[in-house]
């Protein structure tokens, strides 16, 4: 088969979008497929689309199904485009459009319209385990400090402020040290955290890194803090569950789905203080740490790469069958 992949991009970050559609291209050329794949489609020849994103990808599901109507379209909801449908006709579209909706985590299909929700599929978003033996190069964990990750480009709806307040917060002998990867995408947010990181010692934000350098980053935390105030099921998330780190999460739909509603580390969004309690809890007590590292590791098969390979093989033999 060949498929047109579809999907947007932030300008001059690897963002959750490219990473999920890199790793849809991947899984697709294993099943033994052909894939084209760009920020938008050409009109080229294709027997499938899989367009990543309602609301950024509608005109490639428009064109389309305009030149091959009864061709499959396939639409991933991938986060911020499962908030833009009640007000957003491109996204309303392009759902109405799909033969299959893709979506990450299953709390999820309570987003879309009740019309639609026959359309959808649960996909796991895989990632790979650290290698057993690292690079000689990664940040090892540093002595005397208590290393939190957090891996967002510097955007409202990622909420890095939450962590701000959290770590004035702490307790004077706290160890923890919050470690930010991401790229400056809002001129005003990045203003702030240079200027957080300028007096808040418990907070380094280090710019945008390579996926390689950020995975290496997380895996050498002792845990990963995740504020978003909405996600459609993070990429990091994924990541954090094969490597093997604890998590403490805002309880938005997009995380819960992934995690559990009986998660240990979840805290309201925008609770800097139930954030705060939940770093310093982590850090002195190792019981609780350790609750944390057992429910994330219980997950484990839920990321496994074979998984969603799987997943993406029986949705492709189910349309097969329709066409």
């Amino acid at each position: 088969m060949r498929i047109a992949l579809v999907h947007p991009s932030l300008a001059g970050a690897h963002g959750g979008n490219q990473t999920t559609a890199l790793r849809w291209e991947r899984l697709l050329r294993e099943l033994g497929h052909e894939v084209v794949r760009g920020g938008r489609w050409d009109g080229g020849e294709a027997d499938l689309l899989v367009a990543l994103h309602a609301k950024k990808s509608a005109a490639a599901v428009r064109g389309f199904r305009a030149r091959w109507p009864r061709r499959p379209v396939v639409v991933g909801m991938a986060g911020t485009d499962l908030q833009d449908l009640a007000n957003d006709a491109e996204a309303a579209e392009a759902v109405a459009g799909a033969t299959r909706l893709v979506v990450l985590q299953p709390q999820a299909a309570e987003l879309l319209p009740a019309a639609a929700r026959g359309k959808v599929r649960v996909i796991h978003q895989s990632a790979e385990p650290p290698p057993a033996e690292p690079p000689t190069d990664p940040p090892a964990p540093a002595p005397g400090r208590f290393e939190v990750a957090l891996l967002a480009h510097l955007r409202e709806v990622k909420d890095p402020a939450t962590v701000w307040r959290a770590t004035r917060r702490l307790r004077p002998a706290s160890r923890v040290v919050v470690r930010h990867a991401g790229a400056p995408l809002d001129p005003g947010l990045a203003a702030e955290a240079a200027a957080e990181a300028e007096c808040n010692p418990r907070y380094r934000w280090l710019g945008p890194l390579p996926p390689a350098e950020a995975g290496r980053l997380l895996a050498s935390s002792r845990l990963l803090v995740l504020p978003s105030a909405a996600e459609g099921g993070a990429n990091v998330v994924s990541e954090a569950i094969a490597a093997g780190v604890p998590i403490l999460a805002s309880r938005i739909p997009g995380t819960v789905g992934l995690l559990g509603e009986d998660y240990p580390g979840l805290f309201e969004v925008g609770d800097d203080a139930g954030l705060a309690r939940r770093l310093d809890r982590a850090e002195a007590d190792g019981a609780y740490l350790a609750e944390l590292t057992r429910a994330v590791r219980t997950l484990g098969p839920l990321v496994d790469p074979a998984r969603e390979r799987d997943a993406w093989r029986a949705l492709l033999a189910e349309l097969a069958e329709e066409i």
